[in-house]
């Protein structure tokens, strides 16, 4: 079964993958452009993206601003054809001042999630930029689409259902999480038919997109038989050479152990799925303290908060892994090697045309068991 491109407006990616967003560091612009040159759609973090900018501790609002700058310069001289996104929290202090920046440098689609990017549209208006809600559930991609649509007269250009398979933070209640009843596949019907009377009424595709889980071709094909017409995944992207983080980081990806992977409290008010290791038994036993407040997230009181979570994530993209949270999907223990970008594409795509016509609206998506 051939793959169908992903179609966002005027925007076309020929193989229908979206790399996901990974914070702090995890994906810049080195990765999101060799996703991009390959046909799919290259996404940098925002979060904290000037983390290693010389003055990123003393003013990290004007260094977050500047390697933004430069990382959407640099992915597109990289990959001056392929199609180059942004991904960044609501719950970021610096949001509007980071989409501005990215409006300035035509940031080809901004992707929004951890709260509903009410204003998105507001901040965009007059620019080509394409923007996405991840959501969780129906109902949240039915609040934000009626929205903007009062507000601003603009239904979202594509929206990411996001399940619970996911890595970083999740849409979730950690109990809903540990019930593991919640299933993808649901989620996207749900919102397929929440989205209809939109498209009907205004005559518009509106492109939904799978996360969360999926790691192999056929993964892909089922989210396709599903209804959906792309998917969005991260796990398999930090394992390979491009990736900008740490070797260490990657490594830990390759060395982890179905046991290893756990949920974990965020202070953005989410649960997170992390790779257990020393950090993440200092947090269990609180013992972690706060040192530095970097006044990244609006819903953050160093006060009460049990540790910060940006510190967390800069040790892991560093390499230090005994004081670093590393953020990572169910599926993650699978990875076996670190490979280059353009061979996992390739892997990605030959696994899911394989499967044969008749099977392929069959194809059921795998949940992990607990």
């Amino acid at each position: 079964m051939k793959l169908r491109p992903l179609v966002i407006g005027d925007l076309i990616a020929k193989i229908p993958i979206i790399q996901g967003g990974m914070g702090i560091g995890i994906s810049r612009s080195r990765l999101a452009a060799a996703v991009a040159n390959c046909g799919g759609i290259g996404v940098i973090s925002g979060v904290q993206i000037g983390f290693d900018e010389p003055d990123h501790n003393n003013n990290a609002r004007a260094a977050n601003i500047r390697a933004l700058r430069k990382h959407i310069r640099t992915a597109k001289e990289l990959s001056p054809k392929g199609i180059i996104g942004l991904n960044l929290l609501v719950a970021g202090t610096e949001y509007d001042q980071l989409v501005a920046v990215a409006v300035e440098e035509k940031i080809d689609l901004i992707i929004s999630g951890a709260g509903l990017p009410s204003t998105l549209p507001g901040l965009v208006k007059g620019s080509d930029t394409k923007i996405a809600p991840i959501v969780s559930s129906a109902r949240a991609a039915q609040v934000i689409t009626k929205m903007w649509e009062k507000k601003y007269q603009r239904l979202p250009d594509l929206i990411i259902v996001e399940g619970p398979e996911a890595g970083g933070h999740l849409g979730f209640t950690l109990e809903q999480l540990e019930e593991n009843e919640i299933d993808l596949k649901d989620i996207l019907t749900e919102v397929l038919a929440v989205l209809k009377p939109f498209e009907e009424k205004y005559r518009k595709k509106i492109p939904v997109v799978c996360a969360g889980g999926i790691f192999y071709g056929k993964d892909i094909a089922a989210c396709l038989a599903a209804g959906a017409d792309g998917v969005q995944m991260s796990t398999r992207f930090v394992a390979t050479d491009e990736c900008d983080a740490d070797e260490k980081f990657k490594k830990a990806y390759v060395e982890a152990r179905k046991e290893d992977i756990h949920l974990v409290n965020s202070p953005v008010g989410m649960p997170g799925r992390a790779i257990r290791n020393a950090f993440t038994e200092k947090m269990k036993n609180g013992s972690e303290k706060i040192s530095k407040c970097y006044n990244c997230l609006k819903t953050c009181d160093p006060k009460d908060t049990p540790y910060c979570i940006s510190q967390a994530l800069i040790c892991a993209v560093k390499g230090d892994l005994e004081e670093g949270l590393i953020f990572s999907g169910s599926n993650s223990y699978k990875v076996e090697g670190i490979v280059k970008v353009s061979d996992l594409m390739a892997e990605l795509v030959q696994e899911a045309e394989s499967l044969p016509s008749p099977e392929y609206s069959e194809l059921p998506m795998e949940r992990e068991e607990k």
